[in-house]
């Protein structure tokens, strides 16, 4: 358990409390002058230059501190800029949520920098740790007050009138240092744990993917084999394609043009989707909601408007018509929605003729391999398409309907554990940052005493 400081006084405002006897409180105006941001556009950003911060990078590039920038601009187009000094502190002045408004980081650049528009600066006048106030006026209570200053409906903003009247803490400023000092390395240590688990995540992800592209192409472990009453070593033929090699010999291999048709999603827009009603996948959702299957939907569309869609069997493969990336282009999920269910524009719809296991199928559209194939069968620029007269020709193994099912059922129940595995992960990361932001907030407002959590070390330059 942390120390606490000796003597503690009424803070005065409800919501900070007590707070360490020898600290002041004060109100941001009285700490130094406040300027707007410059003007430009991105058309003045380099890849190299003078570096510049974006209103919009305080949101998703910088955290309490700004020790680099994303972008950069010609030196000739500075003069159109705001030039930083080390320490500034810089808000962002508009923002999508209230809970995000005024989104802030202290600038730590040694050198020169820039900011561009719609960011207001506060530049110290009194002698501060810079590091201290950029922890200080990003902390929670700060974001708290920064929320009940924000005004708008559809964007949010804030202005400086408002943060002269901000109240952060000040401590001493060798205080303010030993602070500093802290919260680098604990923060430090936080984060490297949780890269740790993030990296988890993604071995997770990568080793789900080759689970399910070596099952659905190659069949079952032995081991697996074996517990399903399935021939662990079954004989091997070529496949013909050099890139997936040899299949068991009972398998067949066929374009997806041989064993189903092909028909076009259906029409309609946005304005008929209801809060209750008959499911409706949209092909964005194919991209944001559904991985391999689609169970439920997001979207439902009234009865009135169905005429307008295309009514879906249980078992179809959906396939995104378009999208921005061409590893993405031809995302897909089988349908196993048991009642009605209609899907919108842009999706191509694929209903198979012959006996096939429905959620098969949908891993075996959209493994590995079947994303390699849609790759290389799309076309575009800015945006990417893919049409049925390529995905006739896509190469799907097809094991015996029982096999599939045995496929399909291995997998449902290994995913599952590979997706718990993966949200207790994510929650444990939650939890971090968490405790990141607790312990930042109780540094920043005195609730702990860090002082003697530090070895000396040489003086930090101060704003």
């Amino acid at each position: 358990m942390r120390r606490r400081y000796p003597r503690y006084r009424d803070s005065g405002v409800e919501w900070l409390g007590e707070i360490p006897d020898h600290w002041e409180l004060r109100r941001l105006g009285r700490i130094g002058s406040f300027f707007k941001g410059g003007g430009g556009t991105k058309e003045d950003e380099t890849d190299d230059g003078v570096p510049c911060v974006r209103y919009g990078d305080l949101y998703t590039q910088h955290e309490y501190l700004i020790r680099h920038t994303r972008a950069h601009i010609a030196e000739e187009a500075a003069a159109d800029y705001r030039e930083l000094e080390y320490g500034d502190v810089l808000f962002a002045g508009s923002g999508e949520t209230i809970d995000e408004i005024g989104k802030s980081a202290a600038n730590l650049i040694e050198g020169r920098a820039y900011c561009g528009g719609d960011v207001i600066i506060l530049r110290p006048a009194v002698e501060a740790d810079a590091t201290y106030l950029g922890y200080a006026a990003a902390c929670q209570p700060s974001v708290y007050q920064k929320a009940c200053m924000g005004r708008g409906v559809t964007v949010m903003h804030i202005y400086s009138r408002e943060l002269k009247q901000m109240l952060i803490l000040i401590p001493p400023l060798e205080e303010q240092q030993t602070i500093a000092e802290f919260l680098d390395r604990e923060t430090a240590k936080i984060d490297h744990l949780a890269d740790r688990k993030r990296l988890l995540i993604e071995r997770l992800e990568e080793y789900r993917q080759a689970l399910i592209t070596r099952t659905v192409t190659h069949g079952l472990s032995p081991r697996a084999a074996r517990a399903a009453s399935l021939d662990p070593s079954p004989r091997l033929k070529p496949s013909g394609v050099e890139w997936l090699g040899d299949v068991p010999d009972h398998w067949k291999f066929m374009r997806l043009g041989r064993f189903g048709s092909f028909f076009k999603g259906g029409g309609g827009t946005k304005e008929d989707e209801t809060d209750a009603g008959v499911p409706c996948v949209r092909y964005g959702d194919l991209y944001t909601q559904h991985e391999y299957l689609i169970k439920d939907t997001r979207a439902h569309i009234a009865e009135g408007a169905t005429g307008n869609y295309r009514e879906l069997e249980y078992g179809d493969v959906l396939f995104a018509g378009s999208g921005e990336t061409i590893d993405e282009i031809g995302k897909s999920a089988a349908n196993l929605i048991e009642g009605r269910a209609y899907c919108g524009g842009d999706v191509i719809v694929f209903r198979p003729a012959v006996e096939a296991d429905a959620t098969y199928l949908g891993y075996a559209a959209d493994c590995q391999p079947s994303v390699y194939q849609k790759a290389c069968m799309g076309r575009g620029v800015t945006v990417m398409h893919i049409y049925s007269r390529e995905l006739k020709q896509m190469l799907i193994p097809l094991p015996p309907l029982e096999e599939q099912q045995t496929i399909a059922e291995f997998l449902d129940e290994r995913l599952e554990r590979i997706d718990t595995l993966t949200s207790r992960v994510e929650a444990a990361i939650e939890r971090l940052a968490e405790y990141r932001a607790a312990l930042i907030t109780a540094a920043v407002t005195g609730k702990i005493d860090v002082r003697g959590d530090m070895p000396a070390e040489p003086e930090r330059v101060v704003a």
